[in-house]
């Protein structure tokens, strides 16, 4: 049994057994995104949490969407100085100016991505449209990227996104599902695999 599996379930070794984390692990991760609102709120939330633990930006991930206007990027491609000042002094989120001005500035590059074939379209081109299946039997076979993830990264760049390097984009892949990361003992690796 893996961590966090004290209810009889096997996870994934990075769970724990946080509830919050573990709900997460169970119902979302992994499972396969095309909304292109979703991901891109997903990509950005992926660039807060850089440097931080996941679980971190789990925690706060209702005050983002606060803070951010539901992740409409057609509001927060508006944005000027005084929301990120206003985003600054908000201790609910992760106060990191970068950050915040790369999301203002991603949302603009999202706008002219979906006006030109759509976000969703270009993220899931770069898995032909189908979720890569892992194999992986623990987090130590899981790499920190890929040549997927640094070609999407590459890609992102030249249409104007920030804080969206490689390694960032393949926590994206495998939160957004367009990998299976699951471990393959863990109880949603078959589940996650029947949707692709």
């Amino acid at each position: 049994m893996f961590p966090g599996g004290d209810d009889g379930m096997e996870r994934c070794g990075w769970v724990g057994d946080d509830p919050l984390y573990r709900d997460y692990h169970d119902t979302e991760w992994g499972v396969p995104e095309r909304d292109p609102r979703a991901l891109w709120e997903q990509l950005m939330l992926e660039g807060f949490q850089a440097g931080l633990s996941w679980i971190t930006i789990l925690r706060k991930r209702d005050a983002f969407r606060a803070g951010f206007a539901g992740f409409d990027p057609e509001v927060v491609a508006g944005w000027d100085e005084r929301e990120v000042q206003r985003l600054l002094s908000d201790p609910e989120i992760v106060r990191h100016r970068g950050k915040i001005e790369a999301t203002i500035g991603n949302a603009r590059a999202f706008l002219a991505m979906e006006a030109e074939g759509g976000f969703s379209r270009f993220v899931w081109d770069h898995v032909d449209g189908v979720p890569q299946q892992g194999a992986r039997a623990s987090l130590a076979e899981v790499p920190a990227q890929t040549p997927v993830s640094l070609a999407m990264s590459k890609g992102l760049k030249r249409a104007g996104f920030r804080f969206c390097g490689p390694t960032t984009c393949y926590a994206f892949m495998q939160a957004a599902g367009l990998v299976n990361d699951h471990e393959l003992r863990c109880a949603c690796h078959d589940r996650v695999a029947a949707m692709a």
